[in-house]
């Protein structure tokens, strides 16, 4: 014997005669100044996000929804730019924190600070705040390392054996320029691609880095 089901529980979901679902023949309500807001909330409860982000995402939700009618038939005013205003001041919304969250995950997945100013610059943050939160010579040069031994170029795919073997340089060449053209395009400067591409062994860039961090030290001690 079967269990016990409700129609709706057996119905839900199942092609109708013209071939669409249940659920894809429910039309979701049109928005009014309350639903936007529960929308808007949610959105930001669940993602980290941009005023600019929140803004072009609930502009969309109205051009899929419509606009609610209020009793008089007229369409209700939705302000989607005063509504997003409103959770920045909340602090539902932060384009500082965004930039410092989305900055700290790029570096740490080995991309340089041109592609966090374009991931930056894409979710709308300020220039202003791109400049605050652009990674400094530190974490790019620490970035670039962590790109170069993750795909094993320069000095981290060389071994033992590599050294003394004869190499062809027109090999060698095209190697070196697929490696520099990977590191470009994650967003690094050419001056760090070329140091640790060129440089003898890893701990020569071992050497670099903390170069930079030394470098960086000194400059917030002189801050103080």
């Amino acid at each position: 014997m079967g269990t016990n089901s409700s129609p709706d529980s057996r119905d839900y979901g199942r092609p109708s005669a013209d071939g669409n679902s249940a659920r894809r023949r429910k039309k979701s309500r049109p928005l009014d100044e309350s639903l936007l807001r529960d929308l808007a909330l949610s959105y930001a409860a669940r993602f980290a996000t941009t005023g600019s982000k929140l803004e072009a995402y609930l502009a969309r939700k109205i051009r899929e929804r419509g606009v609610a009618e209020d009793d008089d038939g007229r369409s209700c005013d939705l302000d989607v730019p005063a509504l997003v205003s409103r959770l920045i001041e909340l602090g539902y919304v932060d384009d500082d924190a965004y930039a410092r969250m989305k900055t700290r995950d790029l570096t740490s997945r080995g991309y340089g600070a041109r592609r966090v100013e374009q991931a930056l610059w894409a979710a709308g943050v300020e220039d202003t705040v791109r400049e605050d939160n652009a990674p400094g010579e530190y974490r790019c040069r620490e970035a670039a390392i962590m790109l170069a031994t993750k795909r094993r170029f320069g000095p981290f795919g060389r071994s033992a054996e590599d050294e003394d073997a004869p190499q062809d340089r027109d090999e060698h060449r095209k190697a070196r320029e697929k490696q520099v053209a990977a590191m470009l395009r994650a967003g690094h400067q050419y001056e760090h691609v070329r140091f640790i591409l060129d440089a003898a062994n890893s701990g020569d860039i071992e050497d670099w880095l903390m170069e930079a961090r030394d470098d960086d030290d000194n400059e917030k001690h002189d801050r103080i």
